[in-house]
């Protein structure tokens, strides 16, 4: 996605008589709900079933309207921030998240954004380390199980295939980058789908296989209020981790043609890609508890281990890994590319990080080794494993992670970015409300994140 590269140069509306290929912006409303929706459905609605769980039947849908509701205010405020000084005509355009950034709010701000992005870039790595392995451990049990007539132990260790998603990619980390990767997306969507669709598909059929709706209106109980009250902090987590799309509004809006102005095309895409998103988080979501209760899993697919639609859950999981050794790429090659480029920069003359050597393998095209980009991939990959290893936890890593981007980068940013080029008036109306969001958030944000942190530590040591 290019989420964490640097700002790219913002264009304006007379395109340059020097550019014999002038860029043409030819995107609809419908083409920009589908980058949405895609970039948004993924792993994390594998959560929701166990987020509704610790919440319960009214305050478990009602945070996922909350959640919804701030996601759909900060993409109309970052909307009309595409172009400045005016919203519809200003001749300067933004064309990524961390180009606004910098273009409104400074170096500073641009820097610690740049940040934080390149933060969330490296967890969802780690996050996709974890759900691999889980989903791999998942389809060897239920082999295991159905191919046994006997009862005998189907216990399977999450660390090895681990390092085996990590040796993956390992090796797939080294192709220099990804110059097309318009295929890759639309395999990640039709997985994501695929999954998703499966999840709920199986929720559905176990209830009416029950016949009636497990659950509870206070949720699972807990052994003590404390326990209750970090377990929904990590169940909002969870939903916050879900939603988000802010990091990519810009980049999508950036696509679409004019007229109509694209912040009103973006609005009215932002509408239809929340209601759809979140009409599917609370369908999957809500089928999955109605199904398992208090059992609810904190990823949806463990809990159809033994059902005798297990090829169907397989296929899901195979869904999933495929998928996220995708994904595991597009988020690392803009931070590699950071890295990289510095070191470039730095160190000009330098062999070991400017040189390349291409090596002719049988049966196969010449590939080009470069040992900077062998030596840094291979770090960050091991570290991202290494970390999954030391803290394979799903839902409270995602917890984490939603935490870590919800306030900064889907409130306040925005509404810090919205503020100074509307020129709101100090203490008006318009002005106290958009602080109570970001004052609101920020206490939302810090609570996840310490629920969250709470978990991975009470993990750990139990």
């Amino acid at each position: 996605m290019g989420l964490a590269a640097e700002p790219a140069s913002s264009n304006d509306d007379k395109t340059p008589l020097l550019l014999s290929h002038p860029l043409k912006r030819t995107g609809t409303v419908w083409t920009a709900v589908a980058h949405i929706v895609t970039g948004v459905i993924g792993s994390g609605v594998l959560s929701l079933a166990w987020s509704i769980g610790q919440l319960g039947w009214i305050a478990g849908p009602f945070s996922i309207l909350i959640i919804a509701s701030f996601t759909l205010i900060s993409s109309f405020l970052l909307s009309n921030t595409y172009r400045s000084p005016h919203p519809q005509f200003g001749p300067h355009r933004s064309a990524s998240y961390l180009d606004a950034v910098h273009s409104h709010l400074g170096l500073k701000n641009g820097r610690l954004c740049g940040l934080l992005v390149n933060i969330s870039l490296y967890g969802f790595g780690i996050a996709y380390v974890i759900t691999s392995a889980i989903s791999i451990r998942t389809i060897l049990v239920s082999i295991c199980y159905h191919t046994n007539e006997e009862e005998v132990a189907c216990e399977f260790v999450d660390a090895y295939y681990m390092l085996i998603f990590g040796a993956i990619q390992v090796v797939l980390s080294q192709i220099p980058n990804f110059h097309n990767i318009e295929w890759l997306s639309v395999v990640a969507a039709i997985m994501s789908f695929a999954y998703s669709f499966i999840g709920m598909a199986l929720s559905i059929l176990q209830i009416k296989e029950k016949g009636y709706v497990e659950g509870s209106i206070e949720g699972i109980r807990s052994r003590s209020r404390t326990e209750k009250l970090w377990l929904v902090a990590q169940a909002l987590g969870d939903i916050s981790y879900s939603y988000p799309f802010s990091t990519i509004l810009l980049e999508i809006q950036d696509t679409l043609k004019s007229p109509p102005p694209e912040n009103q095309t973006m609005k009215k895409a932002s509408v239809i890609s929340v209601a759809i998103t979140t009409f599917f988080y609370l369908g999957c979501g809500g089928a999955g508890y109605a199904a398992f209760g208090n059992d609810t899993p904190g990823n949806l697919l463990t809990g159809f281990g033994s059902s005798k639609y297990y090829w169907l859950v397989n296929f899901a999981n195979v869904c999933i890994v495929v998928h996220l050794v995708g994904a595991y790429q597009v988020y690392s090659q803009p931070l590699f590319a950071i890295v990289e480029n510095w070191f470039r920069f730095q160190y000009p003359d330098n062999e070991f990080v400017n040189h390349s050597y291409f090596l002719k393998l049988p049966f196969l095209p010449d590939f080009e080794l470069n040992f900077l980009r062998l030596s840094f991939r291979t770090a960050y990959v091991a570290s991202t494993t290494v970390i999954a290893l030391m803290f394979p936890y799903f839902n409270q890593i995602l917890g984490v992670l939603g935490s870590l981007i919800f306030w900064p980068l889907t409130i306040y940013f925005p509404v810090e970015m919205y503020l100074g080029l509307s020129n709101t008036e100090a203490w008006s109306a318009k002005w106290i409300m958009l602080r109570s969001l970001s004052i609101l958030g920020f206490v939302f944000g810090l609570f996840t994140l310490i629920g969250s942190i709470q978990g991975i530590v009470t993990q750990k040591l139990s």
